[in-house]
């Protein structure tokens, strides 16, 4: 009995990919989706590897090995207690946090080609949840995309947006030497094709056209061949026309009857 591939999608933390699920389940019924959760740094190693055929990943990611098509990039978010002075505006800025001492955890995504604001910890946190714990406690503040702080949440914890903070970009990634007709296919469904328009497997292919015949509709005659057609074996062009006025009597025109005095 022959087993039907299935497909193998890692993401990472924060990636709902849960649309795109639903459109593969509709589209391919027959080929299940095996979805993979991993840490952002194991996201990108399942494909160099081999263990994923494609995933949802954070960028950047090594395009010498990887293809990748950007999907969305996530707002910045910091992360404090309730009570903290910066609940009291609607948005951070960087300059908020000269004072504050800003954890950045061993698995941080943004990145900080300046350098991280604030005060740094002792130690680095080895996880972005490790890293909340010690804000729950007040030790201090975590600079996040959205969906994580998202993910992490904590009634005694909110977030506010950072203005001018690096951002998160979220990639569909994939071998560059393994692009199947599934990976196709999913690359479809991302980027909101159509079965007919998609170029994965589950493209419909195209009915062959009929016969010339079965197609060919009557068309409509033209104007002059109408009045050609209603004139065939009646009077002769340029004589008038019999009517009910009489013997040779011309038609009558058109128009408004007249009030009679």
């Amino acid at each position: 009995m022959q087993v039907n591939p299935s497909f193998r999608l890692a993401y990472v933390p924060g990636v709902t990919p849960g649309k795109w699920v639903r459109v593969w389940a509709e589209r391919l019924p027959d080929v299940p989706l095996d979805l993979r959760a991993l840490s952002a740094e194991d996201g990108e190693a399942a494909l160099r590897e081999g263990t994923a055929d494609a995933g949802l990943v954070r960028l950047p990611v090594d395009r010498d090995v990887l293809s990748a098509i950007p999907l969305y990039t996530e707002t910045t978010v910091v992360v404090f207690p309730n009570d903290h002075f910066l609940a009291a505006a609607e948005e951070a800025e960087l300059g908020d946090l000269a004072e504050e001492v800003v954890f950045h955890p061993l698995d941080d995504t943004l990145g900080w080609p300046a350098g991280l604001p604030g005060r740094p910890a002792i130690d680095r946190p080895a996880t972005t949840a490790d890293a909340i714990e010690l804000v729950a406690a007040n030790v201090g503040v975590l600079l996040v995309p959205q969906s994580l702080a998202r993910l992490h949440h904590r009634r005694d914890l909110t977030y506010r947006p950072v203005a001018e903070a690096p951002q998160s970009q979220v990639a569909l990634a994939w071998p560059q030497d393994r692009t199947t007709d599934l990976v196709e296919e999913f690359i479809g469904i991302v980027r909101g094709r159509t079965v007919n328009s998609s170029r994965g497997r589950g493209a419909q292919p195209a009915e062959e056209p009929k016969k010339a015949s079965a197609q060919r509709k009557p068309q409509p005659q033209k104007a002059g061949a109408q009045k050609a057609g209603a004139q065939k074996g009646g009077p002769q062009k340029g004589k008038p026309r019999p009517s009910a006025g009489g013997r040779g009597s011309a038609t009558p025109k058109r128009g408004k009857p007249k009030r009679r005095s």
